[in-house]
């Protein structure tokens, strides 16, 4: 079979990657924003995995002939699934497209649903790479984030992580209300103490519709300032850098040859299917790009994919002033920074060389050998007004 998307597509070479959203989790943490949902009776796994075959076969049907480099299975709590669930539906996207030999497949799991003989079940049935939401390093900031999981039990699941995968990542939240850099650059240093080869550490944001919001709007959570923020983020990338395990993109950390490549694929603007309940996707058909959005709500999602085939609601064809934006939108968070040629091939006009001679006079971007331009430290945290100017 061919790739449709054609040989000459400027992000061709990013790889082809499959998001599954498994949208339930056994509680809502309250910084959370993501598409998840807490269902106190059993979830029917079983109907469920028959949608996502359904959807998997329809959007295959779509866009035919390519090889899957990459899988991630979010949510939501991938984790409380059964390791036949996931069986199951690593076997439909290999039957629709097939695998790369050296395909990396991701499962995130929470400390809570970490149990050493599902974790033999999900190693068996493909997944190669776990990926924990750990959040925090000590019991009382736990508590703060509403997390289920002690600290305690959180180094127990990376020790049964490592034990059954050789790749495992964690996730840390900085940032928190209180938080000193001393007390950060010490959860810091013991977090990579335990990784091995990859951190993903995230600023904590306040969302709206959270009750992380509604408690922020009542005077009753304080984050840091900006300027504290900043000291934290600067904390980040010393100890990282320090500890060999730099960044390569705004919020992940990995020692060389470690990086995700799924995540890899979305920040270098790569073609993705998104299945599942409020998944997204990019999809390169004989149209020209699309992104596509499917139903958020796991049971009209389910109902939606039984009636018509699949879930999706929404089909955008992206234009090409769409397109190079979000390739600079994304591609700019990499340290490895964007190929201008292929800015200029997606949008159709290359980028305002005064506009980015003004942004390396600023202090905010650099050339990279080759020709490619990145953020720089000070440019990362305003990547926003970075992009706005270059797309401009």
């Amino acid at each position: 079979m061919t790739d449709s998307s054609g040989p000459d597509h400027p992000t061709r070479d990013a790889g082809f990657g499959i998001y599954i959203h498994w949208p339930f989790c056994a509680s809502k943490c309250p910084y959370c924003d993501f598409n998840s949902h807490v269902r106190h009776a059993p979830v029917d796994e079983g109907r469920f995995l028959a949608a996502f075959r359904t959807e998997i076969a329809h959007v295959a049907a779509r866009v035919p002939g390519r090889t899957v480099s990459s899988i991630f299975l979010g949510g939501g709590t991938p984790s409380l699934m059964q390791p036949s669930t996931v069986a199951g539906l690593l076997e439909a996207i290999d039957d629709a497209w097939g695998a790369a030999p050296d395909i990396e497949v991701t499962l995130e799991a929470n400390p809570t649903s970490v149990e050493a003989g599902r974790f033999r079940g999900y190693r068996a049935a493909g997944v190669n790479r776990v990926s924990l939401g750990v959040q925090a390093m000590d019991d009382i900031s736990l508590k703060a984030l509403g997390r289920l999981h002690t600290a305690a039990e959180a180094m127990s699941a990376v020790q049964t992580a490592a034990a059954h995968f050789e790749r495992y990542s964690f996730d840390l939240i900085y940032a928190r209300p209180n938080q000193s850099a001393s007390a950060w650059r010490a959860e810091l240093k013991e977090a990579i103490a335990r990784a091995a080869e990859h951190l993903s550490l995230y600023q904590l944001t306040i969302e709206p519709g959270t009750p992380f919001f509604g408690l922020h709007a009542a005077g009753k959570l304080v984050p840091p300032d900006n300027d504290m923020a900043r000291a934290l983020y600067d904390v980040t990338q010393e100890v990282c850098d320090a500890e060999g395990l730099p960044s390569y993109e705004i919020s992940n950390h990995a020692r060389p040859g470690a990086q995700s490549r799924h995540n890899l694929l979305y920040w270098r603007y790569g073609e993705y299917a998104g299945i599942g309940p409020g998944a997204h996707g990019r999809l390169v058909t004989e149209e020209g790009r699309m992104g596509t959005v499917t139903e958020r709500a796991p049971e009209a999602w389910l109902a939606q994919v039984e009636r018509n085939g699949h879930g999706i609601i929404e089909t955008e064809a992206l234009s090409c002033a769409d397109q190079g934006d979000e390739f600079l939108m994304m591609g700019l968070r990499l340290k490895e920074g964007v190929d201008p040629d292929r800015y200029a091939m997606l949008k159709g006009r290359p980028i305002d060389a005064a506009r980015v001679e003004a942004l390396i006079g600023d202090g905010l971007v650099t050339r990279l050998d080759g020709g490619r331009i990145a953020a720089t430290p000070r440019g990362a945290p305003v990547l926003n007004a970075v992009v706005a100017e270059l797309a401009a």
